[in-house]
C-alpha cells in the first residue's frame, strides 16, 4: 500500500470507494460523497491535503481529506470525510491515511486538525475533546465527538469558535 496525493485521475476512484465505504439501503448516494463533490468545488480545497491509499496495480483503497476552516479568524483544518473500501477495512489503511494528512498538516505549518467522530478511534491519533484546548464546535450537541489535534505550529492562545469548510453547513 502507498498513500499519495490525490491525482484528477483518481477522483472517479475516489468516489467510488467513499460510496462503498459508506453506503445504505435507503440511500443511492451518500451524503459523503456529496459532500466530498461540494468539498472539491469550494474555497476550502486544499489539494495537497487530499490523499489516497493505492493497494495492487494503483487501485484506490482509501481516501482522506483536510480542507480550510476557522478557529475565529485564524486558519485551521478540518478532517473528513475519510473512506476506505469495504474490502480493504480494518487493515491499517485508514490508520496510514489519517498519519499522512497529519504530518502533510504538520509540515505545511497548519496549527491544528479538527474532526467530528468517535473519540475512542481517534484518540489514538492524539485528538481530544476540542474544549480542552477552548475551541468551541460549530454544533455545541456533538459535545466529545467534535476533536482537536494539534500540531507543532499550535499555539495554546488559539481558542474560540471552530468553522469548517462551507459545505459542511449543509450535511
Amino acid at each position: 500500500m502507498l498513500i499519495r496525493r490525490e491525482t484528477p485521475t483518481d477522483v472517479p476512484a475516489v468516489r467510488a470507494v467513499t460510496a462503498a465505504a459508506f453506503a445504505r439501503p435507503d440511500d443511492p448516494v451518500p451524503l459523503e460523497v456529496t459532500l466530498l463533490d461540494r468539498l472539491r468545488v469550494c474555497a476550502g480545497w486544499l489539494p495537497s491535503l487530499s490523499r489516497v491509499a493505492v493497494g495492487d496495480q494503483e487501485k484506490v483503497i482509501g481516501h482522506v481529506v483536510c480542507t480550510r476552516g476557522y478557529v475565529d479568524a485564524v486558519p485551521a483544518l478540518g478532517l473528513g470525510p475519510i473512506s476506505v473500501h469495504p474490502d480493504h477495512q480494518r487493515r491499517g489503511v485508514g490508520l496510514a491515511l489519517v498519519h499522512s494528512v497529519l504530518g502533510a498538516a504538520d509540515a505545511m505549518g497548519e496549527p491544528l486538525v479538527a474532526l467530528v467522530g468517535s473519540p475512542e478511534y481517534y484518540g489514538r491519533y492524539g485528538f481530544r475533546t476540542s474544549t480542552d484546548y477552548g475551541i468551541t464546535p460549530p454544533d455545541p450537541a456533538w459535545g466529545d465527538h467534535f476533536q482537536v489535534r494539534t500540531l507543532t505550529a499550535y499555539e495554546p492562545s488559539l481558542q474560540g469558535a471552530f468553522v469548517f469548510a462551507e459545505p459542511f453547513n449543509h450535511v
